[in-house]
């Protein structure tokens, strides 16, 4: 790995394009370097995982509705397909990724990485196979793409913070999404650096959708900055350009929407002929909520144990990290994350509501944790609002540490009786993270992808894709527009519930 300093650059200044953060990415994106078996067994690892929390959501609100837009654009000969339609329907790469990348996203159930800012990288896998499938790439090359995906988002997330900025984290997915798609379709170094900056360009939006009456937009916004980014790709690979430079200009994402024009990132990328293996400091997740919350389900697990009454609990204090207290917790001085009336998207946003039902019930379900029953129901109710967080400097430090063995994204909680009694303990990565317990392995997947499926799709239909997906660096065309779950007949919702719409 190689550090390169960014910072702003006034236009006298005339930065040229090879000391460009841009034309970096675009480097890294037409460098052959050779593709490690680990790596290539957890990019087949997280296709799976985004089939399964894909199907799992697949009749929910918005996934219909962004299925419903996607219909509305069919394609005669090479598309892409649709998660849940059949193989032999078709569409434009951009509205299947629309239509597949909000799905995925929609139950906050698939992959991970946690650093300066935060992302789920398995945002890139609906574009990048998308345009695979019209193209009609090889295995091998959709190989390559995701792991250009990954490896650009995952370091832009180690090194420059989006949310301390109220920037959403998909600021960091149009970018990696343009430099996968670049790899894949073997463009040149300038078709990707001029993608790259247009994808940062029309990406870069606010946090407000995921703070206050968090809508169904949660779900859309990286599907989106997937579909623009494709579009970005298009329009260069027709000889269009993008603003530039981008993220160094005075006028720029750094200057004006970042850290300003006195501050400088230092964003580490593999050097020419390296391999690049950021995808193995990723981690999925095993329960269907914010990452932040998954090591402290796993501690209440653990702690309810301890617990006879929960009657008898006077409070609860969360001790985390400043991410964690800020986003999900109380500082995040939010009253929706206390409202038993708000939505799912809210709710696995409030690490207070979560401990409480994780507390009281020692599982965690997809679907049972989230319902309008559960969330109201009055025991649970005056539990959750006895629950408090609170930033301590080691969780913070612990969360930022750059050494993968000591980062944190947990915290220490206590439980405090009414008869005096206090119940402590801490955890500081879930049981699945790499770090963890019980880190996830292939049988992991593939049972999360099982279980998820179960009643939606047959048997048989499973087998296939998992068969198919094993073997991906060998895949031909054909085969990889075969890289889709069919769900069974019935199970699949097509119509959507406001029928107004323009398309």
């Amino acid at each position: 790995m190689k550090n390169h300093k960014v910072r702003v650059h006034t236009s006298k200044e005339n930065l040229e394009r090879k000391d460009q953060l841009a034309w970096k990415i675009a480097s890294l994106a037409t460098d052959k370097a050779a593709i490690g078996n680990d790596v290539s067994d957890m990019v087949i690892n997280r296709i799976i995982d985004n089939a399964a929390v894909a199907i799992a959501g697949i009749n929910r609100i918005p996934p219909t509705t962004a299925r419903a837009q996607a219909l509305a654009h069919p394609r005669d000969g090479k598309g892409a397909t649709v998660f849940g339609l059949p193989n032999d329907q078709r569409f434009d790469a951009e509205w299947a990724a629309w239509a597949n990348g909000t799905a995925v996203r929609e139950l906050d159930f698939h992959d991970t990485f946690l650093a300066a800012d935060y992302a789920h990288p398995g945002d890139n896998i609906p574009p990048i196979l998308a345009v695979a499938q019209q193209v009609g790439a090889a295995g091998i090359n959709l190989l390559e793409g995701l792991v250009t995906g990954y490896e650009v988002q995952i370091n832009l997330v180690r090194s420059i913070c989006l949310h301390e900025h109220k920037v959403d984290h998909i600021a960091h997915l149009g970018p990696s999404v343009a430099a996968g798609i670049g790899t894949l379709l073997d463009l040149s170094k300038e078709t990707i650096f001029q993608s790259v900056q247009q994808a940062l360009h029309v990406t870069t939006t606010t946090r407000q959708s995921r703070k206050g009456e968090i809508s169904s937009w949660k779900a859309f916004a990286p599907a989106h900055a997937g579909k623009l980014a494709i579009e970005a790709v298009d329009r260069c690979m027709r000889g269009e350009g993008a603003p530039s430079p981008i993220y160094e200009g005075e006028d720029g994402v750094i200057a004006w929407m970042l850290s300003g024009p006195d501050i400088s990132y230092s964003v580490p990328l593999p050097e020419c002929g390296e391999q690049k293996r950021s995808i193995l400091d990723s981690f999925t997740k095993e329960h269907s909520a914010e990452y932040q919350s998954q090591a402290l389900i796993d501690l209440a697990f653990k702690m309810r144990k301890k617990i006879q009454d929960f009657e008898e609990i006077e409070r609860i204090k969360i001790y985390t990290s400043h991410h964690t207290h800020h986003v999900i917790g109380t500082g995040s001085g939010d009253p929706q994350k206390m409202d038993p009336t708000a939505s799912r998207e809210t709710l696995d946003h409030s690490i207070m509501y979560i401990f409480a039902v994780a507390l009281q019930d020692g599982e965690w379900h997809h679907r049972r944790s989230y319902t309008s029953q559960r969330a109201s129901r009055s025991d649970t109710v005056r539990l959750w609002h006895k629950i408090e967080t609170e930033e301590n400097p080691v969780w913070t430090t612990r969360y930022h540490e750059k050494n993968p063995t000591r980062r944190a994204f947990g915290g220490y909680v206590k439980i405090f009786m009414k008869d005096g009694n206090v119940i402590s303990d801490e955890q500081a990565v879930a049981n699945a993270h790499t770090s963890g317990e019980r880190p996830f392995k292939r049988e992991d997947y593939i049972q999360k992808f099982r279980t998820l499926l179960e009643g939606l799709v047959s048997q048989k239909e499973q087998e296939r894709f998992l068969k198919l997906v094993q073997r991906l660096p060998e895949l031909s065309e054909s085969e990889i527009c075969q890289i889709n779950v069919v769900l069974d007949e019935n199970h699949l919702e097509t119509g959507i519930v406001n029928k107004e719409g323009i398309f």
